[in-house]
């Protein structure tokens, strides 16, 4: 039973596209490839293309697209007009009963009868795997999402405190401004004010009286 869940290694990637980029210059199926590397790395056909799709591919879009130009290419050479049938590349091995972990009692029938029930069987297993793979992908995208949408709120809450900082500093920089405006008119009145009392001054003359007084005279 394929159980690995482990974190995917750069090396498990390239495995990977170079496996899916064989099979589809080939002529097989990417299910196919996701087989084989399942096989090659205990993982799940399907955890293979969860990977392939989500992550793999878009680093090898152009390798893909060449490779569906190769595939092409090769069968207009072998004369294949007509559209064929894909070839599989890869047939995985058959889970024994050992592997499974579970007893499992075969009837006694003929070779046909004993053939089709152990296909059954198979189908089921493999569809078993897919579906835990698939359900396990969902549990971690749906962690993922609840996460992100826990970062974006803290976000906005940030945002939202940091819009109400900046207006309160906006407003404490208008009331600073006003009363600046307003202590630049008290200063240049008072800067007038001194001005014109020191040109009286300088224009103010004296003169002494016959009593000896001095009396304010103006030029």
């Amino acid at each position: 039973m394929k159980q690995r869940q482990d974190a995917w290694t750069e090396e498990d990637d390239l495995l990977l596209a170079e496996t899916v980029l064989r099979h589809v210059r080939e002529g097989s199926t990417q299910l196919n490839a996701f087989e084989e590397v399942g096989d090659k790395l205990n993982r799940t056909s399907a955890a293979c293309g969860f990977r392939w799709n989500a992550v793999v591919r878009r680093q090898y879009e152009q390798a893909l697209q060449l490779a569906k130009k190769q595939r092409k290419e090769r069968q207009r050479l072998l004369g294949k007009h007509q559209p064929v049938r894909k070839k599989l590349l890869y047939t995985p091995p058959v889970p024994s009963l050992e592997e499974l972990g579970e007893i499992v009692e075969l009837p006694t029938s003929p070779a046909a009868s004993t053939e089709s029930t152990t296909m059954t069987l198979d189908h089921v297993i493999a569809f078993l795997q897919t579906f835990k793979s698939i359900h396990t992908n969902h549990e971690a995208l749906q962690k993922e999402n609840e996460q992100l949408k826990k970062e974006k709120a803290e976000i906005l809450a940030k945002n939202e405190e940091l819009e109400k900082k900046i207006a309160k500093l906006e407003e404490d920089s208008s009331s600073m401004q006003e009363e600046y405006e307003t202590l630049m008119r008290i200063m240049n009145r008072a800067r007038k004010i001194a001005l014109q009392e020191e040109e009286e001054r300088q224009t103010l003359k004296f003169k002494m009286d016959k009593n000896g007084n001095l009396e304010k005279i103006a030029e």
